[in-house]
């Protein structure tokens, strides 16, 4: 039966950081970053309710309560959609933020299928802290209207709430997130056996009943980040038909400078582009870097 699975990835290996490293320093020297998020008069705020997102090619920031997102969704060449499915939503009250992202295995019909639901579904728990009911019914719909064996899609999601700086998050067979701890300078991936989970107060921890997934907590600190994205970017091949994997690719993350989440994201695009060199890109990939930043005191959230 086609669900939310784990799908197979290639082994480990050692990636050649000093190379990388050259390379990426030549197309750094050649290019021009965006301006900072908090420096930019282009970066909106994602009003009450509204639900950002798609499959269709796109980059942009955009500020959520106490977070900054950047995003990068890309098709592969000549498609302007994609099986990569992003969402970003505020509730009504403007505390609690939910990212969701999702790779559908195919394209068409199942992708748009897929996509619907997760935008009605963030649509209807909009103002619900716990994520149980998203997950459970986003598997449940995806189990029978799903055709055939050979479909399936992996999803991640995330809620943030900024009054505590608090992320409840599910990984329904999706690549871990890589988190960056301000507060001892590390970066890591985040699973469900994170050292830092916590239970938070009146919500369900743990297995969301009806599903293989859990529900997990962290607590997000001040100018922490969060990179999400699919397994497009990991699967990228080197000119040697060298795998990347999310080992490598958290390696690159390790040399990048901490900044914006757009210069990060920027930054890691660049990375990327270094690291295949002149092979080609094989896949969708999508890029979305959170980091957690203070909300302007007093400042009324959009309706």
């Amino acid at each position: 039966m086609a669900g939310w699975v784990n799908t197979p990835h290639h082994a480990w290996h050692k990636v050649d950081v000093q190379m990388l490293r050259e390379k990426f320093c030549s197309m750094l020297a050649v290019m021009t970053l965006p301006k900072s998020e908090f420096e930019s008069e282009n970066v909106r705020r994602l009003a009450c309710l509204e639900i950002r997102g798609g499959n269709e090619r796109v980059a942009y920031s955009v500020e959520l309560p106490g977070l900054i997102a950047w995003v990068c969704c890309r098709p592969i060449a000549p498609a302007t959609r994609g099986g990569d499915l992003h969402y970003l939503s505020v509730c009504s009250q403007g505390f609690v933020s939910r990212i969701a992202l999702a790779d559908v295995a195919g394209h068409g019909e199942l992708v748009s299928g897929v996509a619907d639901t997760l935008r009605d579904l963030l649509r209807k728990h909009a103002d619900e802290w716990d994520q149980s009911d998203v997950v459970r019914e986003l598997n449940d719909s995806f189990l029978t209207n799903a055709a055939g064996d050979a479909d399936y899609a992996t999803a991640l999601l995330l809620s943030h709430y900024s009054g505590s700086g608090e992320i409840l998050f599910t990984n329904a067979g999706h690549l871990p997130p890589i988190w960056y701890r301000a507060e001892s300078n590390q970066w890591t991936f985040l699973t469900d056996s994170t050292l830092y989970a916590k239970i938070p107060a009146n919500l369900p921890i743990g297995l969301i009943a009806g599903t293989p997934y859990s529900q997990t907590a962290i607590q997000f600190g001040w100018d922490d980040l969060l990179i999400l994205y699919t397994d497009g970017v990991t699967e990228s091949t080197d000119d040697a038909g060298r795998v990347l994997d999310p080992k490598g690719f958290l390696e690159l993350v390790h040399g990048v400078p901490v900044a914006s989440a757009s210069d990060i994201g920027q930054m890691l695009l660049a990375r990327l582009e270094a690291f295949r060199g002149a092979s080609p890109t094989a896949d969708d990939e999508t890029l979305v870097v959170l980091q957690r930043r203070q909300t302007a005191e007093g400042s009324v959230w959009p309706h």
